[in-house]
């Protein structure tokens, strides 16, 4: 991270009228994050000290998603949709007080990162008065053109729009994110007109006015890929995809082990631990921590949930909210915890439901059991004690008590507490009635 902060402004007031939603497209998820999160944090892992956000009307919204990550960023409307030039000076009051390098983003760009932005930040250190970020493009349709003179310096961006056919031909194109240095884009944006064929004031322009200025005006070069926009659902999938294929990559060499790791899906937040081995068709939502050794059968799908130290989890088992599994612990298959601490070396092995409950270490829960802890109006606490047993087909009633080596009798409901060591039968007494079953059929067989 740079030494020296600045301030970055992300413009994110776009319509987005493509993706067909009612949502902004900024607050479209990829791996489980709106996409102006990422847009922010490597913002801030560049060493951004300031954050302006321009918003367009009804995206009051648009705030939520930063209330953690960026606290003290600054909001501005942008009431008219004329141009990005014209969405920066919405931050207009923000760049007038700062005296820090301007680092201009967009909101729908999640695959940009840091390192890139350092590379933006360190041509401003080396001299330049502004940087532009470019890419070549293997379809450079639509696209601005980063228009070279002598030596390389770059003179203008072109839209496609105002460009001649020789300036279409070109595939160096514009990222549209740039780096200004202090005190320089407010002058250039109140300078910028709309003398072109959409009628709008282009950001870009910036750079033409610059570079006849005098001015140093550099490029940095990344990936296409790193700097894709998302403007509809197609491309939607296309970043998602490419995010999970960064995140599960960084997993792998980090030491994790996926069977099939294309069937993996991740949150932008998935913690893994060393020597975690995730079998195919595995589902992580946000906020799910994995410790070392590990291991998620196929099929599971988990969300806001840790994983102990060589717990085993599936297949096809359900972490909810609030769901804490301990140290060698084994939730099998068809099983769903939520709100509910599984301590060490306790089984939950095949077809229960655990909800806001601790199971003690040691334990055992028999297949088919379930905790009823809903009443209709609120939930209650089942508290099961370190090497308690609970008998297939039991239903613990809460708030309940199991007692520490207590033994719950298959089939049984349970509604009182159970004492330590006790062994408890909530069932009804089999009766049989011998030859009752062939009388039955007799009579069944007369009508």
């Amino acid at each position: 991270m740079t030494s020296q902060p600045w301030l970055s402004v992300i413009l994110a007031a776009g319509l987005g009228t493509r993706m067909k939603s009612a949502m902004p497209k900024v607050l479209h998820p990829i791996a489980g994050r709106p996409m102006l999160a990422y847009s922010a944090a490597a913002a801030i892992e560049a060493g951004a000290a300031q954050l302006g956000v321009v918003v367009g009307p009804d995206m009051e919204a648009a705030r939520g998603p930063l209330a953690a990550l960026a606290p003290r960023a600054q909001f501005f409307l942008q009431n008219e949709r004329l141009g990005t030039a014209h969405a920066a000076l919405a931050a207009r009051a923000l760049l007038a007080e700062c005296g820090d390098d301007v680092l201009i983003l967009y909101g729908d760009t999640p695959l940009l990162r840091p390192e890139t932005l350092l590379r933006l930040r360190r041509l401003l250190t080396d001299g330049a008065s502004v940087a532009v970020l470019g890419f070549e493009a293997a379809d450079p349709s639509g696209y601005g053109r980063l228009l070279l003179g002598e030596e390389g310096r770059l003179e203008a961006i072109r839209e496609e729009k105002d460009a001649s056919d020789a300036e279409r031909a070109l595939t160096l194109c514009n990222s549209g994110v740039m780096a200004f240095r202090a005190g320089l884009l407010l002058p250039l944006l109140e300078r910028i007109g709309n003398d072109n064929a959409k009628g709008e004031y282009y950001l870009t322009d910036a750079v033409g006015l610059a570079s006849s200025d005098g001015l140093s005006v550099g490029v940095v070069i990344c990936d296409e890929e790193e700097v894709a926009g998302v403007n509809d659902r197609v491309q939607l999938a296309r970043t998602e995809a490419l995010m999970q294929t960064r995140l599960r990559e960084a997993a792998m060499r980090s030491g994790t082990t996926m069977i099939a790791p294309e069937t993996v899906t991740m949150s932008y937040d998935t913690r893994l631990g060393r020597d975690v081995v995730i079998e195919p068709n595995v589902f992580f939502g946000p906020d799910v921590t994995v410790e070392d050794n590990a291991e998620i059968k196929a099929n599971c799908y988990m969300e806001q949930a840790h994983i102990g130290r060589g717990a085993i989890v599936g297949p096809f088992a359900r972490l909810r909210p609030g769901a804490r599994i301990g140290p060698g612990a084994k939730i099998g298959n068809f099983v769903e915890v939520k709100n509910a601490t599984v301590e060490a070396g306790a089984k939950v092995n095949h077809l229960a439901y655990v909800g806001d409950a601790r199971v003690g270490a040691g334990a055992n829960i028999g297949a088919g059991t379930i905790i009823c802890n809903y009443d209709g109006f609120a939930k209650h606490f089942t508290d099961i004690g370190e090497k308690a047993f609970v008998g297939s087909n039991s239903a613990l009633v809460a708030p309940v008590k199991i007692g520490d080596g207590a033994y719950i009798a298959t089939g049984s409901v349970i509604t009182d507490d159970v004492e330590s060591d006790a062994l408890a039968f909530g069932r009804v007494r089999q009766v049989v009635k011998p030859g009752r079953a062939a009388q039955k059929r007799a009579a069944m067989q007369k009508k």
